[in-house]
């Protein structure tokens, strides 16, 4: 139907007010629209299409309001966490810009509410996109700020290589969150302060020089006492690989882009990993050049894990002795003297952490409270006090030349990574031509009754990167993508979603999906206990 400035769609029809809401999908045209040309121009279109969504969601949650039973009078739009990644729920092109949502269309029961349905759809529509879409409507300082953090956020990643740095923390910055379940920013939060021998200058084209905590390339450890923001400056690294909306508090903290946070994850499905250069023979003589089990333990699956970042082209490993195994971080000399190395099968991540940077220039950031090992392997060892950062480095290098060295046990070099052809079970579309997708917020992935546990994924953000997760599976079957390594299947992806958008993924245009990283694309394919290796 169109409006005066306005096209409606509706894609599909709810049979009753108690089903999922209507697609449909609201278009405006650019000229009618107004914005200025700037704001629409490179990656700032997708600040941009972050921008006016956010907007969208709010607006709609203002005008919704029960019309009839059931889901009646819903507007559903999907509603952005605090980083800014491309979706699908505005799409702005040279042309228009359109807003994909769900439309509770009223009824009572199964008697269709005219008079509710006729002031939703030719009341409330028009005037959510005249409150948010419309230039005259909108802030220009507002919009202006937040597509300038978006690129000044991109700037500071670009420069992290030329700097020789994986990591950037800005002074000023707030990196304590509001609660475990609550991601804003922790009101009268200490500023971070970078030490001064860390202290790093970057160029931003907005915000101009800024000035923070530069984590170099190499081995970094961050020490302190218990609940003096050691794991708090590792989560805000670790959300660093995404840039972030304005006021949030981490908007000029960012990490190298293929970072990928490191867990044991007791249970897991493992299928065909060479997990050798961290554990040798098992008991019974399993191997673990194919290394494969429905039930991993703490050692063996935070093994696997770092392989298959490492094979998803992780440059950067992020430790917490928090969640890792024990056994699989450290064996200490008296441990040593007792358990002789021909008896035990892991390589501890102490004797391979070194290696794995020199032979394959992957960068480890590695939280330790309980454990001065790592001294001696450390490149930079920052100390944390009242969230305060210190760099004692010199301090505890000095430490592990006094003390007595433990013996090494990794060998002369990290070892061998294998290419792994993972191939997807068969999914059944039935009539519908597609598999049953489920989605349970960011945890777990049901498609086509398989369930996927997503639980240890720390750096999904967004139950639409699950759905674009399922979608990416979905689609990868009907083309036949998995008859290929595990690595060239996530640059297939990656080429086609950056060339043709997550729109090229799917049959229909649909408004719920986010962009993923292929880190975990990956994670999650090799977490579908009836994938298998082929050959």
């Amino acid at each position: 139907h169109h409006f005066d400035q306005l096209t409606l769609r509706l894609h599909h029809i709810q049979a009753d007010p108690f089903a999922a809401p209507s697609r449909a999908s609201l278009s405006v045209k650019m000229d009618d629209a107004q914005l200025p040309l700037d704001w629409c121009q490179g990656l700032r279109r997708i600040a941009l299409a972050d921008f006016l969504n956010r907007r969208l969601a709010k607006q709609a949650q203002r005008l919704q309001q029960q019309r009839g039973s059931g889901k009646s009078g819903v507007l559903s739009i999907l509603r952005p966490s605090q980083v800014v990644l491309p979706r699908t729920a505005v799409h702005i092109s040279d042309t228009e810009i359109e807003v994909r949502l769900g439309i509770g269309l009223p009824a009572f029961g199964r008697r269709i509410a005219g008079p509710a349905a006729a002031a939703l759809l030719c009341e409330d529509l028009p005037e959510l996109v005249e409150t948010s879409l419309w230039v005259e409507a909108l802030s220009a300082d507002i919009v202006e700020r937040h597509l300038n953090v978006y690129e000044d956020a991109i700037a500071l990643r670009q420069q992290l290589a030329a700097h020789n740095l994986v990591g950037f923390v800005a002074n000023g910055a707030t990196l304590p969150r509001r609660s475990g379940v609550e991601d804003t920013p922790l009101v009268d939060a200490v500023p971070f302060q970078s030490p001064p021998s860390l202290a790093v200058t970057l160029q931003t084209p907005h915000a101009g020089p800024v000035t923070g905590m530069g984590i170099s390339a190499g081995i970094t450890l961050i020490i302190g006492g218990g609940y003096h923001g050691k794991s708090t400056l590792l989560r805000a690294l670790t959300a660093g690989v995404y840039n972030h909306i304005p006021d949030d508090g981490r908007e000029q903290v960012v990490c190298d882009g293929t970072a990928v946070k490191i867990r044991a994850e007791e249970g897991r499905s493992v299928c065909g990993v060479n997990i050798s250069p961290f554990i040798g023979g098992l008991p019974q003589g399993i191997s673990t050049e194919q290394f494969s089990t429905v039930n991993a333990s703490g050692s063996t699956s935070q093994a696997t894990n770092i392989i298959e970042a490492l094979e998803a082209g992780a440059q950067v490993l992020l430790v917490d002795e928090d969640t890792a195994a024990t056994n699989f971080m450290i064996r200490d000399r008296t441990m040593q003297a007792l358990i002789s190395k021909d008896k035990e099968p892991i390589t501890p991540f102490v004797d391979k952490v070194r290696q794995l940077y020199k032979d394959h220039s992957v960068s480890t950031i590695l939280v330790m409270g309980g454990s001065g090992d790592y001294f001696g392997v450390a490149d930079t060892v920052i100390a944390l006090d009242n969230y305060c950062p210190e760099d004692v480095t010199q301090a505890a290098h000095a430490l592990a030349a006094q003390a007595q060295p433990r013996t090494a046990e990794g060998g002369q070099a990290f070892g061998t990574l294998t290419a792994r052809q993972l191939r997807l079970p068969r999914f059944d579309g039935g009539r519908r031509g597609s598999p049953k997708i489920k989605v349970y917020d960011i945890d777990r992935l049901e498609i086509d009754r398989q369930t996927i546990d997503l639980r240890a994924l720390e750096q999904l953000v967004e139950t639409g990167q699950v759905r674009a997760i399922a979608e990416v599976l979905a689609y990868s079957q009907r083309h036949g993508l998995d008859q290929q390594t595990l690595s060239d299947w996530l640059a297939e992806i990656d080429h086609q979603v950056a060339k043709d958008g997550l729109d090229s993924l799917t049959d229909f245009h649909r408004g719920d999906l986010v962009h993923v990283r292929p880190q975990e694309l990956a994670a999650a394919i090799s977490r579908l206990r009836t994938v298998r290796v082929a050959g």
